[in-house]
């Protein structure tokens, strides 16, 4: 018997609504204890999914609230459970009043993603598709959205599911001959299977080339802003931010430590980092800012590289063009509002991009946002989109793949069957991680821990 669990499902927020949540085997007959239609039957007595008009009432029989009520039955709900939700108005009070009345009535406080955790253990989705709901919920993009949402759908356990039965197909053929050895069975080649075994290993490639693009627009793009001093390193996030975020001031070396912010800059989400200017100084604090600045260079992803549009190239714009070197790369000629001392043909050579911007007056900065998708090209949304989002997917198809490989090898090096498929079945347990079919207590408890309560 699964024990009965209850939720606040729309946060802690003043709000017009909020959802109460129950599920369980005894979430109906809880929910009827709280909530009474003006009909007059039984809230139990409703076919699934009927929202009902009715009354929160205490165990005193005072009105607390007057709203919705719908009932979904086992096995066809979001759990697989019994489930019941309240729809009342969103008073914090009046919900905590609430949820106080069901755990009277039975039900427990639900844990982060227990709804969810549910729904996987009951087989209502896979592992995949429960890692979308929380990406769907935190997507701070619309294509990180349409990700989340495709995923959900299953486009991803579909695809890793063609991969596994072509390798359960294999595995079958081996294990029918060696078990019925009198039986009519075609006998087992390994040789037969060698352009399948190919074929699984480079699918397993494709899905672990999309990892990248799925991180970046689930995670955003690491991007650093680097510049020598008083070039408008600083002005210029807070001129695409919106606000004033990082301290700016006409004395050099202001920025003595990066400063990170997230934004959304022509659909594509930044993890934008502003750094200390780069040059030689003798003050330790703002050496060590330096430093951090050329480390923040070496991790991102994009480096928009900040010059002084007003006054030419000088020895400290030297740094700036060596930490740009080998990265994806936009030049940016700052203070374009000025008298012009800097020609983008100056740094044509060392930039496949260069635009001028003013980050007082905002200029140049829409051009910017039209470049940003062209160089981080979102995947494109639709039927049988399935990319892979986290390390944890990544890392599973990345050893299914390496199974693969290995299980061919061992083919061609003319090893026994036997021995050879040892491979195939280390890239069947793979792929059972990464959709749930064998996935370890201690990797779902990371998963669910992610999620909200009432999720």
């Amino acid at each position: 018997m699964a024990d009965t669990i209850a939720a606040v499902a729309t946060g802690g927020a003043l709000a017009a609504i909020g959802i109460l949540r129950l599920s369980g085997d005894r979430a109906i007959q809880i929910a009827e204890r709280v909530f009474f239609p003006k009909s007059g039957r039984p809230l139990g007595s409703y076919p699934d999914r009927q929202l009902v008009y009715g009354a929160v009432r205490d165990a005193g029989g005072r009105v607390l609230d007057m709203g919705l009520a719908t009932v979904s039955r086992s096995p066809g709900s979001y759990t697989g459970e019994d489930t019941a939700e309240l729809q009342l108005h969103g008073s914090p009070t009046v919900l905590a009043a609430c949820l106080e009345m069901l755990f009277a009535c039975g039900a427990r406080q639900a844990l982060a993603g227990e709804f969810t955790k549910r729904a996987f253990l009951n087989g209502r989705m896979d592992l995949t598709q429960a890692e979308a709901v929380i990406d769907l919920i935190h997507a701070e993009t619309a294509a990180a959205a349409y990700l989340a949402a495709g995923q959900l759908e299953g486009n991803l356990f579909r695809r890793a599911e063609a991969v596994y039965d072509e390798l359960t197909d294999i595995m079958s053929h081996f294990h029918a001959v060696l078990d019925y050895p009198d039986e009519e069975i075609e006998p087992f080649q390994m040789a037969d299977y060698a352009a399948r075994l190919a074929a699984a290993e480079r699918e397993l490639g494709r899905m672990l080339d999309s990892y990248r693009q799925g991180r970046l627009v689930r995670e955003g793009v690491k991007t650093a802003i680097v510049g020598k001093p008083n070039v408008g390193k600083s002005s210029l996030l807070n001129a695409l931010l919106g606000y004033e975020r990082a301290i700016v001031t006409d004395v050099p070396g202001t920025t003595r430590d990066t400063v990170s912010e997230k934004l959304v800059l022509g659909g594509v989400l930044l993890d934008l980092t502003d750094t200390a200017g780069l040059r030689e100084t003798a003050d330790a604090v703002e050496r060590l800012g330096v430093a951090r600045s050329h480390a923040a260079a070496r991790g991102a992803e994009l480096v928009l590289a900040v010059f002084d549009g007003s006054a030419p190239l000088t020895a400290e714009d030297e740094a700036v063009l060596a930490v740009s070197s080998g990265h994806t790369a936009v030049a940016l000629i700052n203070k374009s509002d000025l008298p012009c001392r800097l020609s983008a043909e100056a740094l044509a050579g060392c930039f496949d991009h260069v635009l001028r911007v003013s980050a007082r007056t905002g200029q140049g900065l829409e051009a910017l946002a039209a470049l940003a998708p062209e160089l981080f090209p979102a995947p494109e949304a639709g039927q049988g989109t399935a990319v892979l989002t986290n390390a944890r997917q990544a890392e599973a198809v990345l050893r299914a793949k390496e199974a693969v490989a290995a299980a061919r090898a061992a083919a061609a090096a003319g090893m026994t069957p036997d021995a050879a498929l040892c491979g195939v079945e280390d890239a069947l347990s793979a792929l059972g991680e990464l959709t749930g079919r064998t996935v370890r207590e201690d990797v779902t408890a990371r998963i669910f821990e992610r999620f909200c309560v009432g999720k």
